[in-house]
This record gives C-alpha cells, structure tokens and sequence, in this order.
C-alpha cells in the first residue's frame, strides 16, 4: 500500500531566531529599549498594524511596547511600522502591491507594505516567523512563552503575493485575522458582482414577459436561460445595471459578466455566427464582454469559461482589463490535474485561453459538493495542483471548498491551501505535522496515520475521486465497512489520547462526523441486509436496529455543535437530515414476494452509478432523492427488467418507483408495461400505467406507480419506456434523458 506520508510524526518548533551567529535583542526578561513608531498621521492600517504587533508582543513576552508618533521617539531603538522616514529611506519607490519587506537598519527593525494590506501580512509574517506564534483556524492563535525576543542582525525578509487573487472557501475565512495572517482574500471583498451575473443583470423575472428576445433562441423558441448577446438592448441593460452598481460600490475591483449557471445558450444568426466564427460558444460571450469592458476602463470584468464557454476562441483576445474564470468541474481528484485524463480538456483549456491572455484565474474545486462530510482523500493532489497553476501564468485562484458550512478536514485543508497559495513549493509533510500537533495535540500522530490509511487504500482501491461523488459508492472500496472499522479504531485512539482535553476532544470529534456520515449513508443504502436499517426480531417481524435512532440523534447534534448547516450544495441541514430519517424509520419495510429474486436486463445500466448492479430492483430498499445511489439508471434506453421469483407466486400487484429529478437530466418513463409469465418465454399483459404529461419543472420527486390485479406468475417483466428525446427546456448537446428505479415490489 502506497500511504500518503510516510514521515515519522513531526514535532516542529519555530524558534525567534534564525541561528544566525549575530542577533539583535528586542526584548530580554520584561527589559528593552525599543518602541513602535508610526508615521506622525498614520493611516486606519498602520495604526492597526501597529496595534496587533504590540499585542503579540505582550502575549509572548509580558512586555508592552509603546507606539510612538514620529518624528517622536522615546527609546534607543524603533520598530518602523509603516509609511515612515526608515520606509523612505529603505524603499525608495514602492513596494509592489500587496508584498512586504521585513528588515533591520542597523539596530533598528522597519516593516513596510505595499498598497492593499502589504503592511498587515509583513506584521503577521513577522509574527509568525520571529515569535513563533501560529494561526491554525478561526480560533485565537497559539503564541508561545518567550523570555527574549531576538532577531537576526542582517534580517530582511520580503515577499509578494504568488497570485494576485488568492481564496480558500471555507468558514475559517470569516476570520479577519485568519485572512490577513494567512494572505487570502474574500470574493466578496473584491467583487462588485460575483460569479454567474446574466440572471442578476438582466433579469428574466423583470424583462422576459416583455422582452423574450433578450434571451437565448434554444431549438427555435426564446428561452430565459441564458442572454441573447447579440441584442443591443441587453448590452445597454446590462451598461447600465453595471454602472449603477458601480456607483453604490465603488471600492469593488472585479465584476462578473457571466452566463448562468445552466444551459440554452443563444442559437439566433448573430450569436451563432460568432460563435461559428470563433469555433466556441465563447465566441460571442467574448465579444459582448469586450464590448461591456470598454465601458469601464478602471474596473476589471470577469467572465467564466465553465460548462459550454470553456473552450477558448480561434483568435478573438479578451481585451486587458477583462479576466477569464476557467473552471475545472469535469476533473476527478484522485491524481494530479497535470496527470489526471479526465483533466486533459482543462490542460488544453489552460493552454488556449493562456495564448490569448495573461488574465488567467482558476475556479478549483477542493472538496465533495455532494456530500460535504464525506472522507474526500485529495491532499496529495493540493500541491501539485497548485505548482501546475503557477507553472502555466495563472494570476488568481478560487479553492471552492465547504465555503460557510463545515466539510471534512476543514480547517486542516484550508491550512494547507492558503499556505500553497503563498508558496507553492511550501514542505506539505512539514505543514501538515505541524498543523495536526497544533490544533490537535496529543491526538495527532493518530490523525496523521488515519489520513495515511484513508489516501493509502483509495489509492490501492483505483476508485476515482469525483466531487459529485457519494460514500455510497464506495461501499465495496476504500470505504467498505471493514475499511470503516479500521479508521474507527484509529480515531478511537485518538479520541482517547485527548479525552481530558476538552478543546482537542472538541476537535477531534468533528474529524469524527465523515466517518459517522459515511456510516449513516451506507446504513440507508443496505436497507433490510446486513449493516442496513431494518432487522428482524425473534418472531421474524421487521423493526428498527437497536441503537440506530440515538446513533441518528447524536450525529445531528455534533454536525451542529461543529456549525454544519448544510450536508451538500445548497442541500438540506442537519434537521432537515433527521426528518428524512425519521420518515425511513416511520415507512419501515414495504413487503415484497420478489424480494432478493434474480432480475435480468435487456439494456445495461449505467455505470457510473452501480449501486448493488441488478439486485438493487430487489434488495427491498428503496432510493429515496438522491440519485447516485440505490437507483439504477437508463440513459437513453428503456429499461427492460425481468424478475424470476424461482417459482410461481400468487400476486395482487406490482409497485415501483421512478425518480423525477430534470435538473440532472433524469426523467419518468413515457410509458410502463407490466407482464407476467409462467416459464420465462411467454408473457401475457399485466398492466399498462400511464405517466404525467412532461411540464417545465426542478423539483426533485420518487414517483410511485402501481398496477393491481390478481393472478398467478413465476416471472414479472417490467418495460420503462424512456421519453424519446429531452425536452426543449432542458436540452443539451450530447446529452440523453434517464429513467431510474430503485426498486420493484411485487405484492
């Protein structure tokens, strides 16, 4: 088994000093003969700045420095904060912007900044470098005992930012000092108008009634999906919403014109043609943001490349001020973006666009949007992704996490990002032991062996690591029960190890929920077989496993003692989670004569989503609203099942359910015809059940239908006649409708 680290468990102390043979002493034993100097009318950052590092100070050593005005200056020696004469002397333009420079001038210590919050990071890395103090997540930081405080002699230390836009998504950002101590910034800091704008600029809500021809022309028919971007009006509406915005915001440095995040892109002859011209539906998009760019000179228009827009034009360059948002969704993350073959769009994507601009942001994804618990075994891939990024010219880079809820590894991942963000060949072991045996304590040398054990059997598993994946499906791979019960084991250990520690009991305990998550998944998924919901009693009677109801209670209550609100992408939270379980606990089993019965299959299934293969129609469980898993898929066939019972049954019906969730292209059947047979070779009708009529719709529903007849059969044959085509208002090149059942009740 390869594992991910194979270091001995790393204890890393960051001394105040560099071991350099000469230091300078800034404080020994509660003495010194420095003060904090400031410029004489210091700006809000500086005086802050100022603040913060006397603070430190004093946590570390018990001494408060004063902070003195210039030209004033109350002591031997100074720390220059700031804008002052030792600025100006030592720099004698400006500092690039957002970088610092730490460095003594003879005895005395100046730390400066570039424009933005240049002078803040030299602070922080001042502290963090020469205090040793260190900040782990959006709690206090760890700031040791010092008796002295020194430096070295010749000290100078400067940096600049790696990217120009540097963000981690995730709840550790709502932290100012996290983000000034670790250099991140906020979208929302930033953009005047963030992400997918058509909708917010345009609104189809105010203007479709009236207007259709603002939007796309889908398949003949105008359709509020996207904009039609060839219409003069809808580049003058959006001139103008922009503009106004800008005035109610005017520090915003980035806007976003982008489409939204759907499909129907604009198909009329304008639009077609400079798409047709450019070989890429980003044809016209950059065309019309080019033109919406011009506007605005000072400002910086953003614009996605992301689902029909990724690929880059033959020759049409974005103009200087416009940016491009490049999105790496359809990349697994089991291997490096530089290795990995589901990754090889996104390489030529990167290679494209970089040939017609150097305004080259990523859109990375860092965790399971699915299921934001579930064990997400990517770290070995954090590193390399981001020295593939600064390898290739890309200026910023968005690391799409958990954002405000808690996900797995949180705080560990965000770490690890927003270090690489600044040094992308920053020691990953060295960062990652540190980390563990900071924030963690006594526990981390099992942590560490659990994320080994976690990477190390994925890897030997060759699953894929998908972020719309689900623990589910890998019920018979690096997440199988017995996988289960190992790492369990181990956080046992590590429970115990800080057991009368309530601060790391705390935290361990939420490293604890993707197990507890993946367990309560698979539980759903067994249903009535071993590990499942259901057990039978002595009298053979179907009732709840014992202990599964408080194991539900207690893991809603740790999600919101760890400020889990909400288990996947704008799903459901940890209450709404509970009421789910308390209506499978409510239904209990749905008798079935055809229950574990062999079932046979015309057309395949698909294969992306397995489940338990065929058995899955008979397993007795059903599916409930999520279709990766306990659900077998059709894509653009029927589905043809046949049930053989072993021996002829006396029935009174048929049950079965059909998922209707249009968003991912998931359809009812057009049709359903039940048949019976004695001996597998002829069939006699059944029943034919009709489906609704197919209307515009999102919402995600188990249908249920029935047939009800009484009569005697070995076999039952069920055909689900896929609709023939996907409809208009969800149409998408190269896709096909899908019928998916979870289970067939014969009764």
């Amino acid at each position: 088994m390869k594992l991910i680290y194979h270091l001995a468990f790393l204890l890393v102390g960051v001394s105040a000093c560099s071991g350099s043979a000469q230091e300078v002493t800034l404080i020994d034993g509660g003495t010194s003969t420095y003060s904090i100097v400031v410029p004489a009318e210091p700006t809000n950052l500086e005086q802050r700045s100022a603040t913060v590092l006397q603070d430190y100070i004093k946590r570390a050593t018990g001494m408060q420095l004063a902070i003195v005005n210039e030209p004033r200056k109350t002591t031997a020696n100074a720390i220059y904060v700031g804008n002052t004469k030792k600025e100006g002397i030592l720099v004698p333009g400006r500092l690039p912007d957002e970088s610092y420079r730490l460095q003594m001038m003879g005895n005395d210590l100046v730390i400066c900044g570039g424009s933005g919050r240049g002078l803040i990071y030299g602070v922080y890395a001042f502290i963090e470098k020469y205090i040793g103090a260190r900040k782990f997540a959006d709690v206090p930081a760890v700031v040791p005992g010092l008796k002295k405080l020194k430096i070295p002699a010749d000290m100078k230390d400067e940096s600049r930012p790696l990217f120009v836009y540097r963000e981690t998504y995730y709840p550790a950002l709502r932290d100012v000092e996290y983000l000034e101590w670790h250099r991140l910034q906020q979208f929302e800091d930033l953009w005047g108008l963030w992400g997918h704008s058509y909708n917010k600029l345009v609104p189809v809500g105010t203007y479709f009634k009236a207007h259709p021809e603002y939007y796309a022309l889908v398949k003949g028919v105008r359709q509020g999906t996207q904009l039609c971007l060839s219409n003069e009006e809808v580049f003058n509406i959006t001139v103008a919403e922009l503009r106004k915005r800008m005035a109610a915001n005017p520090d915003a440095l980035y806007w976003s014109v982008s489409p939204n995040d759907d499909i129907g892109w604009c198909e009329c002859g304008q639009c077609k043609a400079a798409d047709d011209e450019q070989g890429t539906h980003a044809g016209s998009l950059i065309k019309f943001v080019n033109r919406v760019a011009k506007q605005f000179p000072d400002k910086r228009i953003t614009t996605l490349a992301y689902g029909y827009t990724h690929r880059a034009p033959k020759s049409l360059e974005p103009g200087d001020n416009v940016y491009i948002f490049l999105s790496n969704i359809d990349a697994y993350r089991d291997k490096p973006l530089a290795q990995e073959g589901t990754a090889a769009t996104f390489r030529n994507d990167v290679k494209q666009w970089g040939a017609l601009t150097k305004n080259l942001f990523v859109w990375d994804y860092i965790t399971q949007f699915t299921n934001y618990l579930a064990p997400f075994p990517n770290f070995l891939t954090l590193q390399p992704n981001m020295q593939y990024y600064k390898e290739n010219g890309i200026k910023g880079v968005f690391a799409q996490g958990s954002g405000d809820t808690y996900g797995e590894w949180a705080e560990l991942r965000c770490y690890l990002e927003a270090r690489l963000l600044n040094n992308e060949k920053a020691d990953v072991k060295e960062l990652t032991g540190e980390f563990l045996q900071g924030y963690y304590g006594p526990a981390a040398k099992f942590l560490l062996q659990y994320i080994g054990q976690l990477h190390g059997n994925m890897e030997d598993s060759k699953r894929k690591l998908d972020i719309y994946g689900n623990p589910v499906n890998e019920w018979n791979s690096y997440l199988a029960p017995e996988k289960l019960n190992a790492y369990s084991e181990i956080l046992e250990a590590a429970a115990a190890a800080v057991e009368t520690k309530p601060i790391y009991a705390e935290r361990v305990a939420r490293v604890w929920l993707p197990l507890e998550y993946t367990v309560l998944q698979q539980t759903r998924f067994y249903g009535i077989e071993k590990y499942g919901v259901f057990e039978k009693d002595s009298k053979g009677v179907w009732t709840i496993k014992s202990g599964l109801k408080e194991k539900v209670a207690r893991f809603v209550a740790d999600c919101k003692k760890a400020k889990v609100t909400e288990l996947s992408e704008g799903g459901i939270g940890p209450d709404a989670y509970k009421a789910e379980w308390d209506a499978i606990f409510a239904a209990g089993v749905t008798p079935s004569i055809a229950t574990g019965a062999a079932v046979t299959l015309k057309y395949p299934f698909v294969p992306e989503y397995p489940a338990k293969g065929t058995r899955t129609l008979t397993d007795g469980t059903p599916g409930y609203n999520d279709f990766s898993y306990n659900w077998l898929g059709f894509y653009g066939t029927d589905m043809v099942a046949t049930i053989d019972m072993g021996a002829a049954r006396n029935m009174t019906g048929v049950k079965m359910h059909f998922l209707d969730d249009p968003r991912h292209w998931i359809f009812l059947p057009s049709k359903i015809v039940v048949e019976v047979s004695d001996d597998g070779a002829t069939y006699r009708p059944y029943a034919t059940i009709a489906t609704p009529a197919d209307e515009e719709h999102y919402a995600v529903a188990v249908t249920p239908f029935m047939a009800e007849g009484k009569t005697k059969a070995r076999f039952v044959r069920v055909t689900a006649t896929n609709i023939p085509a996907l409809p208009a208002w969800r149409h998408r090149e190269n896709k096909k409708p899908m019928i998916a059942c979870d289970e067939i009740y014969v009764q």
